[in-house]
């Protein structure tokens, strides 16, 4: 029997899994794929992106930029990974999504303290578990979980859909990223104000595809499609993912009235995914929807946009911030991780990983879970989704989770991006201050691991 079990092969799984194999436990891997499929996932392989491959900023003016930094200082092999297969994305943290996830799948394959098995997991081991099977959770593993919680799990995702480059009007899309920040990452199409208001209304009447099984239809407010925000009325999406402001057109210097975004998705620069545009549509619909976007008039699809459910745990009732099962529902050595957690990211699921792959491996060598400063965003994350009142909605890093800084130094006042990286050189001091701490602790080689 292993010293710590992982089920799902996600990026919060692969997380986790390394974590623990790195504190000198072994560590038993379930992936039902490709035994069982998804109805997102195209391939067997670890760490697979589905939604989009960008994972998020990567400046330290961000929250985002922030989580990813206090991760690579803490030796996660999500970043090492994303790092490795990098590309051009602005100021974003854009992977080639096929390499990436190959590389995670070997990585973690590679482990000698890692076995990985492809089967699907029906129950829950009685030894330290992860489960980190994300926002599609197998019916069985729901099941058993629902018993726990005695809530039901699920809320709607979408994907958006992505599109052969070869195929776009060079002559209409141009290169840029907004406000020239970083460098030129994105193809813009930009739309007049006739052509946007037309293509919003052709949006908001086009014919949807049906949410299987009769369930509810709950989306997240962060992802949410873009026909419904289309329906939200005619501006909604011009201050949304086709908000024009700092896109000049190179070409005449002019900032159109609507722009849509389009992203690299693979390291050879040959597809492109539609930035913002996640989607229910029916495929019929989406080609001939998004075909008269300018520039797009030839799309050539490699992927439609996917609607799936997704699945996430009451963690402020049912979860620790070691992202251990609370006592008062089980007495098992039971962690949850990822976005089955309550956060909504790759960076910020891959953050979860880490916290219960380490606490997993705490317990399996008769050591109590440790839990993160509130002061760092990895631990600011896991308090709030164990500890939010009310309704636990999937929640993004941000700034509002870590301690403010001034906002003036001596008599001058501090932009707030200046802010924002005083924010973040806190944290990682703080973060700094936990590491020392635990290489102080006798036989966590995890926590002792030096930043760098």
């Amino acid at each position: 029997m292993p010293d710590v079990t992982i089920i799902g092969g996600g990026l919060a799984g692969s997380e986790a899994a390394w974590q623990a194999a790195e504190s000198g436990c072994s560590v038993e891997v379930w992936e039902m794929r490709p035994t069982k499929q998804t109805p997102a996932h195209h391939t067997e392989d670890f760490a697979e992106l589905v939604c989009s491959n960008s994972l998020g900023n990567s400046s330290l003016e961000t929250a985002s930029g922030l989580l990813k930094e206090e991760l690579r200082r803490l030796g996660s092999v999500i970043l090492r990974c994303a790092d490795a297969n990098s590309v051009p994305a602005g100021g974003a943290l854009g992977v080639a999504r096929e390499d990436f996830a190959r590389a995670v799948t070997e990585t973690v394959h590679a482990h000698p303290k890692i076995e990985v098995i492809r089967k699907e997991a029906t129950g829950l081991p009685d030894g330290p578990t992860v489960v980190a099977t994300g926002p599609l959770t197998s019916d069985a593993l729901v099941e058993k979980i629902e018993g726990l919680s005695g809530e039901t799990l699920y809320f709607y995702d979408a994907a958006s859909p992505i599109i052969h480059r070869e195929s776009l009007d060079d002559g209409v899309v141009y290169l840029a990223s907004r406000y020239g920040k970083g460098e030129a990452a994105y193809l813009n199409c930009p739309m007049t104000e006739e052509q946007y208001y037309a293509f919003v209304e052709d949006l908001a009447a086009a014919e949807l595809s049906p949410i299987k099984n009769f369930e509810e239809d709950m989306y997240f407010e962060g992802c949410l499609p873009v026909e419904t925000i289309a329906r939200r009325g005619p501006e909604t999406l011009r201050f949304g993912p086709m908000k024009p402001v700092g896109l000049p057109d190179p070409r005449t210097g002019e900032v159109p009235f609507a722009v849509v975004q389009l992203r690299q998705d693979d390291a050879e620069g040959r597809l492109f995914n539609i930035v913002g545009f996640q989607t229910r549509l029916k495929w019929g619909e989406q080609r001939r929807v998004f075909r008269t976007i300018p520039g797009l008039e030839n799309a050539d699809f490699a992927r439609m946009g996917v609607m799936h459910r997704n699945t996430y745990l009451p963690s402020n009732r049912m979860l620790q911030a070691t992202m251990k099962i609370r006592e008062s529902l089980s007495e098992a050595p039971l962690f949850f991780a990822g976005q089955l957690t309550g956060v909504e990211g790759y960076v910020e699921s891959a953050a979860m990983g880490h916290i219960a792959g380490v606490n997993a491996a705490r317990v399996a060598r008769g050591e109590e879970p440790t839990t993160m400063p509130r002061g760092t965003m990895m631990g600011a994350l896991a308090y709030y989704i164990t500890t939010k009142e009310g309704t636990l909605q999937p929640i993004n890093s941000n700034w509002g989770l870590v301690p403010a800084a001034p906002k003036r130094d001596g008599g001058r006042r501090l932009t707030k991006p200046e802010r924002r990286q005083r924010q973040a050189r806190m944290a990682l001091a703080v973060l700094e201050g936990f590491v020392g701490v635990g290489r102080a602790a006798a036989g966590d080689p995890r926590l002792a691991k030096t930043p760098g």
